[in-house]
């Protein structure tokens, strides 16, 4: 008998049959269904099979998570089920047909604002910065800090140069990600951004010795949407010029046919038209939030903004707070997304207070917790909100209503990006005590409904508001009741024994991170076990530890190793790099090869793996977890290959 057998017959009952199933692919930690129905698929079987580590749905795409073995796993279910495999990429195709339009476009802006993120982010930080600056009066300075402070002033004055930067060139950026989307030529996707903007050309070089004014084009509609629909004609005239044009001269006339025609475009008619676009859902969301019911306009945002992250319809949020920027010097909106932020960070420090002394979901619950009240609610929600329901809930209640405060308060951010506890900086100045008020209810409501709902039994099917030490036996009392019996602590008989540790060493040269940071759900969740990130600054992999290497996937993307000690360890080198298909990796050991955190296991091409759109981040993961106590990272920042970084405990 094989050695999933079992395991892969019992799958392909529950995923509803060999007929519900229209591709099926796998990479190195999961297999990728496409089904006909998702709604045959019984995940609660699923989850009681033994090999099956987790599950979730992502663009259309039914993944369950297996491991290390997922290979050999996917090869006895292909022998079960008589249903021949397909590539990750036409899995991806197949994938559309279980997503309707809406979620197509909803993908497809997800995947062009997803590059920004970090650019905003620091925009929005800097602005926030300067907001302090220069916007808040101290009745002890007698004005604002720049007009009591000359250094202060200079440094407020030199952060504005950054600080635009970013968002009055965000175009340049919109048109880049979608040319790198697409497949186009990203230079040319940046020389559109930029005839967008129409700067006036002056620069370092030229600026001491300009005198007069230059002349620049002005059209006044270069934002979000106008960028957008210039991006995508001039992605889609490179396609179709480059079927047509001989590739002797591809060179010179699929860019020349390609962007011309586009800049003209663009200021002629898609300028026009996406300026009326964008001001048209700009003054409608302005005018909800300040009219007679922004009351109930802005509590259901925010009750429901949570759940718009889970369908990734979140990101149109990005584009709209951008139009009211630029239509109203500030938005009304983005205030309410730093407060669904604190608001599920508070759900999670709820869970932490009710689940005390569970050490192993702390380990997921509080760097959760941190990561959200610092803008990033992911991890929180679908590591913990998610799973027990009722948190989830509390939180949206929470943003809710402080939302709803908030927008009832006057309260705008001149900038985006800054989320969380932070986001009090992009605030505008006159607005931080309502604000502050906003944030003390995003964390108080949720925390105590939080509390209430378990107690309650509300909305809560799978948590008991009982130590989780306590039996589930229940004795009868003489009048009917039930109480349970009393608890005693377990004797410790192994308190002689030594516990064993595994060294963890850098596997590149780069900065080092932890694995809730990598952005991939299965590894950030640690579905796959506990685990580090780096984020490598060169070409060379080395072993994270001394021991012996069990597996060279295929594609050769990730490599796994058996330590001395009898840890599994996988190496992952970049994130979806399954799709390359080796093409980036030179593999330098073989299975059977003993190697140590000095031996250098591959050579990854970071260049080719940034063209095709792909995250370098290095991925070691502790993939044997009923073997792993703990993991500790003991260095942070910049590290070399060879370094120490962490230490594992081992059970």
């Amino acid at each position: 008998m094989a050695k999933y057998q079992v395991d892969a017959e019992k799958l392909l009952e529950s995923i509803g049959g060999k007929e519900n199933i229209a591709a099926v692919s796998h990479c190195a930690t999961r297999m990728r269904f496409v089904l006909n129905d998702q709604q045959k698929a019984d995940e609660k079987a699923i989850e009681d099979i033994p090999s099956v580590k987790g599950m979730f749905t992502n663009a259309g795409q039914f993944q369950v998570i297996i491991g290390n073995d997922v290979a050999t796993f996917y090869n006895d279910f292909v022998a079960v089920s008589g249903v021949e495999g397909v590539s990750k990429e036409q899995s991806k195709v197949a994938a559309k047909q279980n997503l309707h339009p809406v979620q197509r476009a909803i993908a497809v802006l997800a995947e062009i604002f997803t590059p920004l993120i970090p650019a905003i982010i620091v925009g929005g930080l800097i602005l926030g910065f300067r907001n302090v600056l220069e916007g808040i009066q101290f009745a002890s300075l007698g004005g604002t800090i720049v007009e009591h402070s000359q250094f202060w002033n200079g440094v407020n004055g030199f952060l504005w140069l950054p600080g635009e930067a970013i968002f009055h060139f965000l175009p340049v950026g919109i048109t880049w990600s979608i040319a790198k989307k697409m497949g186009t030529t990203q230079i040319l996707g940046i020389v559109l951004g930029i005839t967008l903007v129409s700067p006036q050309l002056l620069n370092a070089y030229s600026v001491a010795t300009t005198a007069a004014d230059i002349p620049f084009w002005d059209f006044g509609f270069a934002q979000v949407i106008p960028a957008m629909l210039a991006g995508f004609m001039l992605a889609y005239l490179e396609i179709f010029f480059r079927k047509y044009i001989p590739q002797s001269i591809s060179m010179i006339f699929v860019p020349l046919f390609s962007l011309v025609p586009t800049v003209l475009a663009a200021h002629v008619i898609l300028g026009p038209i996406g300026w009326t676009i964008g001001s048209w859902i700009s003054n409608v969301v302005n005018t909800g939030l300040t009219s007679s019911i922004s009351w109930l306009f802005s509590a259901v945002f925010g009750f429901l903004y949570a759940p718009l992250v889970i369908t990734g319809l979140h990101h149109m949020t990005n584009a709209i707070d951008m139009q009211l920027i630029a239509d109203f010097g500030s938005t009304n909106l983005w205030p309410m997304i730093a407060l669904s932020n604190i608001a599920q960070g508070s759900a999670v420090l709820a869970i932490i207070f009710l689940h005390r002394g569970n050490k192993k979901e702390e380990q997921i619950s509080i760097p959760a917790m941190i990561s959200c009240y610092l803008g990033v609610t992911e991890p929180a929600m679908f590591g913990i909100n998610l799973k027990y329901v009722y948190p989830f809930v509390a939180a949206m209640v929470g943003s809710g209503l402080a939302g709803m405060f908030a927008n009832l308060m006057g309260v705008r951010a001149n900038a985006i990006g800054v989320g969380g506890l932070p986001g009090i900086l992009a605030i505008q100045a006159q607005a931080w005590v309502p604000f502050i008020i906003a944030m003390v209810i995003a964390v108080i409501v949720p925390f105590g409904l939080t509390v209430i709902f378990r107690r309650q039994g509300i909305l809560n099917k799978i948590d008991r508001a009982v130590p989780v030490a306590e039996s589930s036996v229940q004795l009868q009392t003489a009048d009917g009741s039930t109480v349970a019996p009393k608890q005693f602590e377990p004797v410790n008989t192994a308190t002689t024994s030594v516990a064993l540790t595994e060294e963890l060493f850098a596997v590149a040269d780069g900065p080092v991170k932890e694995i809730i940071e990598v952005d991939d759900p299965v590894f950030s969740q640690k579905m796959m076990g506990e685990g580090y990130a780096i984020e490598p600054s060169n070409n060379n992999v080395y072993a994270p530890v001394s021991g012996r290497v069990t597996s060279v996937f295929e594609t050769q993307h990730a490599i796994g190793i058996l330590s001395d000690v009898g840890l599994e360890v996988l190496v992952h080198m970049g994130l979806d790099t399954v799709e390359l298909k080796g093409a980036p990796f030179t593999i330098h050991v073989k299975e059977g090869d003993l190697v140590t955190p000095n031996t250098r296991l591959a050579e990854m091409d970071l260049a080719a793996v940034e063209q095709a759109g792909k995250k370098t981040d290095i991925l070691v993961v502790l993939t044997n977890d009923e073997k792993v106590a703990g993991l500790s990272l003991d260095q942070t920042g910049l590290v070399r290959h060879g370094e120490q970084v962490g230490k594992a405990k081992i059970k």
